[in-house]
């Protein structure tokens, strides 16, 4: 396989990755909006008696307070204690902007809130309302030297105080909710602990260069990480007994999710009502005796995507940065990108030097690919011969060519290998530069301020086309198909059409990884061309 024709394969591949992508954007319909006939609120429950998690509407709305750490803020409705709003401190809401990203929300338009309460046979929180919390404060912050922050919420009913507590942690972005329930009537009450994060029924976007993923998932006993889509919601309500688990609603770079108590079984759940989409959890009936006093726990996470620290809070919340079926060469690679990072300061630099070590790993390959193009060209003269002296004898001419390739020690399919491995490792990149949040709003240099959007010069994708376009013109031997150099000749085009959606990061790559493949060719085919191997003829 001559190098023309290495490049015609990998751009097929590449084409064939973009379309399947595209496919998957398009082949689901639109969300289907259940139209209840209940008016829109902030405030869903859990009936006691669904066994899927259908909900309920309650329109009041209590005291709004804020909670504060130094990596995100937090608005409480007192009304049920619901998060309606996480705004990250760290993350700028577009770039250059003051505003801080605000991930969870109640806008109009727009709702995206965690909400979470106890049900059951003595349940707070029913269809008939919701429990209105009372506590001492408007804003709470962690303060200067202070590694936690503890707030409880009061309610008290039938002799028995419920503290709904909220710790927020310093330079944590997963929040402990915990019931602490004291019992001081004369009899036993149970309840049943939820959480579920209410989104508005939304498609996900972006296109064939970005696609990006808005949606639910979760993660049971039987199934590490899975998605379940605002579409699926839509069709059957998800219904997965588990011990330990979580559910989450992804976004772009950012994830909201309920990590239940891991040590008891818990019924995970989705349904839709109203033009809302809810994915949650129930946990196992909680008995709490007359005179004692009960602790149940749970946390939220509501930040970005970062994966080491989603790790430590629960199994299996980390491959919400989800990099597809190229995972187990996607993660090394990320670690190789953020300890390049550490060194430099600078995430463009760091993904050439990501390059440059793929690059430098792959030389081996490389260079086998170019020695055994090299070898097949020397065959020719003696191809040509056999085609004459068989004519259509196509089994003789086969039989006849394997010999040859034998006697020679020439591997037909010698460069093959590096286009099957490259192809691979690009996937793996791409959803790397598409996952990882800490590319997000990175800049690199000059008008690159942002190497997770596009060039918004095209300077880079033009660099490659061009680049691109000099790999081609410097390939030993032109394609001889008139077809195929009709194709060869206008991929370099084709190529810069798809790069100028792409993200800079990854356009920055394929730059630098072919001017790192014009140098290694001219270094392998002088060494060929002085052991007689090699001729531009």
């Amino acid at each position: 396989m001559n190098s023309s024709r290495s490049l015609l394969a990998l751009a097929l591949l590449f084409i064939s990755f973009l379309v399947y992508q595209q496919w998957e954007i398009d082949k689901a319909p639109k969300p289907v909006v259940e139209q209840a006939a209940v008016s829109s609120a902030s405030h869903d429950t859990p009936t006691s008696s669904s066994a899927n998690g259908a909900t309920v509407d309650n329109a009041a709305q209590g005291r709004i307070i804020t909670l504060s750490n130094d990596v995100f803020s937090l608005k409480i409705d007192t009304l049920g204690g619901d998060v309606i709003e996480s705004r990250l401190l760290g993350y700028a809401a577009e770039l250059h902007s003051e505003d801080r990203f605000a991930l969870l929300q109640n806008q109009a338009g727009k709702t995206y809130i965690a909400q979470s309460g106890l049900v059951g046979k003595n349940g707070i929180d029913s269809a008939a309302g919701r429990a209105a919390y009372q506590v001492d404060g408007d804003n709470f912050v962690l303060a200067d030297g202070q590694n936690e922050l503890r707030v409880p919420l009061t309610f008290s009913k039938d002799g028995v105080t419920y503290h709904k507590v909220f710790v927020l942690k310093r330079g944590e972005y997963d929040v402990n909710v915990n019931y602490e329930i004291q019992n001081n009537s004369d009899a036993a009450i149970e309840v049943q602990p939820y959480g579920q994060l209410k989104h508005s029924l939304v498609e996900s976007s972006g296109n064939m260069a970005m696609p990006t993923y808005t949606g639910g998932a979760y993660s049971s006993s039987e199934t590490n990480y899975k998605k379940y889509s605002f579409e699926e919601m839509s069709k059957a309500n998800l219904a997965e007994n588990t011990k330990a688990g979580w559910v989450a609603v992804l976004q772009h770079y950012f994830v909201s999710a309920w990590i239940p108590n891991q040590d008891t079984d818990n019924q995970l759940y989705t349904s839709t009502n109203n033009g809302m989409g809810f994915i949650g959890y129930r946990g196992a009936a909680v008995t709490v005796p007359a005179g004692a006093t009960q602790t149940i726990e749970s946390k939220l996470w509501t930040g970005p995507k970062l994966q080491n620290k989603m790790g430590e809070v629960a199994n299996h919340l980390d491959l919400t940065v989800d990099y597809g079926w190229a995972w187990f060469i996607a993660k090394p690679l990320f670690k190789l990108l953020t300890f390049i990072q550490g060194l430099v300061g600078n995430w463009g630099l760091a993904i050439m030097g990501v390059t440059l070590v793929v690059k430098a790993i792959l030389y081996p390959l490389t260079k086998a690919q170019y020695t055994s193009m090299a070898k097949m060209r020397m065959l020719q003269p003696k191809m040509q011969e056999m085609r004459e002296r068989f004519g259509d004898d196509r089994q003789r001419m086969s039989q006849e060519m394997m010999k040859l390739y034998k006697e020679e020690k020439v591997n037909p399919l010698g460069g093959c290998l590096p286009i099957l491995i490259q192809m691979p490792i690009f996937i793996a990149l791409y959803w790397t530069f598409m996952e990882a949040v800490e590319l997000r709003h990175a800049p690199f240099f000059g008008w690159i301020q942002d190497l997770s959007a596009q060039d918004p010069y095209y300077i880079l994708p033009l660099l490659m086309g061009g680049s691109m376009f000099l790999l081609q013109k410097m390939s030993p031997t032109p394609v001889a198909d008139p077809m195929q150099q009709k194709v060869m000749t206008f991929m370099p085009v084709i190529f810069t059409v798809f790069f100028l959606w792409f993200p800079a990061g990854l356009v920055l790559y394929w730059l630098v990884s072919n001017v790192i493949t014009i140098v290694q060719q001219q270094l392998i085919y002088r060494g060929l061309e002085k052991k007689g191997l090699h001729s531009r003829k």
